[in-house]
């Protein structure tokens, strides 16, 4: 028997309608999922499209566990620029109403911009200041949603990209539906992996399940790259965690979604037979 729910995040068909793998995903003996908000594979502007997604899940009984927010250049809501700011809030809200309508529990949510390296500290704190104020009115507007907001640990490289500055953040939201997401492949290449665990303990709710080499973001199959997965999973039962393991696999253009779920099954039985070897 799982400890805990394994997933599959439908990033790996990101460039792909999710429309055409939601059969195959269930097929292939998945119940949980993340979706994916790439507009190629789901553009949740589209109020018919969305609820037609969510219509589909549920006839095919697939639990929508998450929903993960856009996250690009342009979407910055730790701008000094206000109405850049403003564009991004609201564009995650726009998200996290597609969440509800699909019937997701939670929304997973890069807290900082997809942008490198760090400012002078007195730009780099009106940039958290504005992070903390963009972060309040998201998970105001999830409170109403009945929907959960994680923040997800970010590429070591990127402003915000490392667990401080999330707890940082988490610290300053006033709702109380907020958490983290364990990004296993960030923390590994941020060389925070070891304590990570233990410091997000009391507000991890999920895992983006995924493996590199230590040189970048390649979301390999938990099991082929150097993340000690036995040890980890071990860590998450020390420190009594109760969420989900969401598999965030690479998604390869020609390969084909058979091939995809392949691998996606065999992360998933790497996973599994670590449980029972517990």
């Amino acid at each position: 028997m799982n400890q805990w729910p394994i997933g599959l995040s439908t990033g790996c068909f990101y460039h792909r309608s999710i429309f055409e793998v939601l059969d195959d995903i269930h097929a292939s003996g998945f119940r949980q999922i993340e979706i994916c908000s790439f507009p190629k594979h789901l553009d949740y502007h589209q109020k018919d499209q969305v609820r037609e997604a969510g219509e589909r899940m549920r006839a095919l009984e697939l639990h929508p566990f998450s929903f993960h927010a856009p996250f690009a250049d342009h979407i910055d809501i730790t701008s000094l620029h206000e109405p850049t700011r403003r564009g991004a809030v609201n564009e995650l809200i726009v998200a996290c109403e597609a969440a509800a309508v699909m019937g997701a529990r939670n929304i997973v949510l890069h807290p900082g911009p997809e942008r490198e390296g760090r400012p002078p500290e007195e730009e780099f704190l009106q940039h958290m200041n504005h992070a903390a104020e963009s972060l309040n009115l998201v998970a105001r507007r999830c409170t109403d949603l009945g929907v959960n907001l994680l923040l997800e640990n970010m590429l070591p490289h990127l402003l915000f990209g490392h667990t401080s500055d999330m707890l940082y953040l988490l610290g300053q939201i006033r709702e109380c539906n907020v958490g983290t997401c364990l990004d296993t492949g960030h923390a590994n290449l941020a060389g925070e992996l070891g304590s990570v665990v233990h410091k997000l303990s009391g507000h991890l709710k999920m895992l983006h399940a995924n493996d590199n080499l230590g040189n970048s973001d390649a979301h390999l199959n938990p099991g082929e790259g150097r993340i000690d997965w036995p040890w980890l999973l071990g860590e998450l039962k020390r420190n009594q965690f109760k969420g989900s393991l969401i598999l965030e696999l690479a998604g390869y253009h020609g390969e084909s979604i058979h091939d995809t779920l392949v691998r996606a099954r065999r992360a998933f039985d790497y996973l599994v037979a670590i449980n029972k070897n517990d």
